[in-house]
């Protein structure tokens, strides 16, 4: 039974200076800059028809290229913090992939996550890290606008017991074309 997402993978030259930011926190588990990604929807445990179902409505969704802003570094949790992020900025166009992603899942029998969407990379996940080292953090480091363009997404599948990847791409959508790859879901 896969566990699924789609997301959009992170340039090789933007996860190299994102993962320059790692370090120096207690508790963290940093993320491989290889499985940095920005999620648009969690799908979660399918069975191997839903899977291939969603691959195929996935080849509906219609995007034009647009440009993603990773913005500043955010912590999620509050007092207990679960997670270090880079915070993207939510542009109409990012917005409307993100819903167009949703809404196939959907065809495909699948119920998006409910919480609002707050795009996002993790950088790394906390365990019984104090929020005032993660301010501390947060504090002592700032990231510069960081762009780059989007002209696919992809639908990736993780393990299922462990968070943090690797993630293997099932299936990359380029905008405008459906589905690039073969995914073993169809």
């Amino acid at each position: 039974m896969p566990r699924l997402f789609t997301g959009l993978k992170i340039p090789a030259d933007v996860s190299m200076r994102l993962s320059l930011l790692r370090g120096g926190v207690s508790g963290a588990k940093w993320i491989e800059p290889d499985d940095y990604h920005l999620t648009l929807s969690f799908v979660g445990n399918v069975d191997e028809r839903t899977a291939s179902e969603l691959a195929e409505e996935l080849e509906q969704v219609a995007c034009r290229e647009f440009s993603v802003r990773l913005a500043e570094l955010a912590a999620f949790g509050g007092n207990k913090p679960r997670s270090i992020v880079a915070l993207a900025l939510p542009t109409p166009a990012l917005t409307n992939l993100q819903l167009a992603s949703d809404r196939a899942l959907r065809r495909a029998g699948v119920e998006p996550e409910q919480r609002k969407y707050t795009p996002h990379v993790t950088l790394a996940r906390l365990k019984g890290t104090a929020a005032p080292s993660v301010a501390a953090f947060l504090g002592g480091r700032a990231i510069q606008h960081m762009d780059f363009k989007v002209d696919r997404f992809i639908l990736y599948s993780a393990r299922t017991s462990l968070g943090g990847g690797p993630y293997l791409v099932e299936a990359e959508y380029l905008f405008g074309q459906g589905s690039s790859t073969e995914s073993q879901y169809r």
